[in-house]
C-alpha cells in the first residue's frame, strides 16, 4: 500500500516528459536512457510514499491554548447558514478550519445548553478535538428549558483559572452562538473573564430574518420546531441577537465577528494568533507514510554520470 503527493501537478509533469520524449536522441541505446531518465522523473514528481513505523515528521507545537464555548441549544438548528446548511453546520465547519489553521496549540471544548460542560481539558490530539465537536447535538426540544447565555460564565472561569495556573503561553477564546435568549433571563456580564485572556472572538450565527429549526422526531424523521406561545401553533423562526453577542465580545475584550459572510476577519485574527504565540519544531519518528524518491534518484545520478562520461569520450 502506498500514496503519492506529487510535487507539480500530474497533469503537468505528463506533458512536461511527452515534450523532453520528442526530442529523440540519435541511436537506439542513447533514446533507451532518455525514456528511462523521463521516466524515473516522472516517478520523483510523484513522490511516492510507502507506510514505515520510523517515518520522520516534523511537528510545529505552539504555546497557544485554544478554548471553544459552543451554544448547542435548538436555535443553532436553524437552516440560515450560508449554503442551505444549518448554523450547526457551519460551526463544525468553521471550528474545523480554526482547528487547523491553528496546528500545533492546545485546544478545549465547552458546550452549554440547559447546562454548561467541559468536553474535554486541554488537549493537543486535533483528531479527537474535532470527533468531540463533530459529535455536539442539542438536547431535545422535549429536554430543552430554553436558552440563556449566563449559563457557560462559571465553567469558563474554572477552566480558564486551571489553565492560567498550570499551562503557559497564550490563551484565546472563541464564543460560538447565535445570541438568542429565549427564557426571559438578562444577559450577565462577562467581565470577571476578561483578564484571564488574551485573543479570540465571539463569532455570530444566524440572520436578522431567520430560519426554521428541524429536529429529528422519534421516528428519525426531520420536523420542523413550533412556536407554541400562541394557538394556532405556528413554525418557530430563530434569528440572531447582535446586541448580546457584541455584550459578551466587549465583556471579554475580544472582537464581534459575524460568520455568515466573508471570512476575511477571521483569517486575519488566526493570523494574528499565531504571530503572537512562541513557536517550537519538534521532530516526531512513529507510524506514518516514509519518502521514497531517494532511490529512484540514485539511477538517476547514475545514468547522468554515464552520460557525462560518455559525452567527454566522444568529444
Amino acid at each position: 500500500m502506498f500514496t503519492i503527493n506529487p510535487i507539480i501537478p500530474i497533469w503537468l509533469m505528463a506533458i512536461i516528459c511527452v515534450i523532453l520524449l520528442l526530442f529523440r536522441r540519435k541511436g537506439l541505446w542513447p533514446y533507451v536512457r532518455q525514456i528511462i531518465l523521463i521516466a524515473l522523473l516522472f516517478l520523483i514528481n510523484l513522490r511516492v510514499m510507502v507506510p514505515s513505523n520510523e517515518a520522520v515528521s516534523t511537528q510545529v507545537d505552539m504555546d497557544l491554548n485554544v478554548v471553544f464555548v459552543i451554544d448547542d441549544t435548538i436555535s443553532m438548528l436553524a437552516n440560515d447558514y450560508p449554503g442551505g446548511k444549518t448554523r450547526l453546520e457551519g460551526m463544525k465547519s468553521d471550528c474545523e478550519y480554526i482547528i487547523d489553521s491553528l496546528y500545533g496549540s492546545r485546544f478545549t471544548v465547552i458546550t452549554f445548553h440547559n447546562s454548561a460542560n467541559l468536553l474535554t481539558p486541554l488537549s493537543d490530539n486535533v483528531s479527537y478535538t474535532k470527533s468531540l465537536i463533530n459529535a455536539i447535538y442539542p438536547l431535545d426540544q422535549f429536554y430543552a428549558h430554553g436558552t440563556t447565555l449566563n449559563t457557560p460564565i462559571a465553567v469558563m472561569q474554572d477552566t480558564l483559572k486551571q489553565i492560567s495556573e498550570t499551562k503557559g503561553g497564550n490563551t484565546i477564546v472563541f464564543f460560538i452562538s447565535d445570541g438568542e435568549i429565549t427564557n426571559g433571563s438578562s444577559l450577565e456580564s462577562y467581565s470577571s473573564i476578561k483578564g484571564m485572556v488574551s485573543g479570540g472572538a465571539v463569532l455570530g450565527y444566524g440572520t436578522e430574518s431567520g430560519g426554521k429549526m428541524y429536529v429529528k422526531s422519534y421516528s428519525d424523521q426531520l420536523e420542523v420546531v413550533q412556536d407554541k406561545s400562541t394557538y394556532p401553533y405556528t413554525d418557530a423562526i430563530s434569528k440572531i441577537d447582535e446586541g448580546n453577542l457584541k455584550q459578551i465580545a466587549s465583556d471579554l475584550g475580544v472582537e464581534y465577528i459575524n460568520m455568515q459572510g466573508s471570512k476575511t476577519e477571521i483569517d486575519r485574527l488566526i493570523k494574528e494568533s499565531i504571530n503572537n504565540a512562541v513557536k517550537s519544531d519538534a521532530k516526531i519518528v512513529g507510524a506514518g507514510f516514509a519518502d521514497i524518491y531517494f532511490w529512484l534518484a540514485i539511477p538517476v545520478i547514475i545514468i547522468l554520470v554515464f552520460e557525462f562520461i560518455d559525452f567527454r569520450r566522444r568529444s
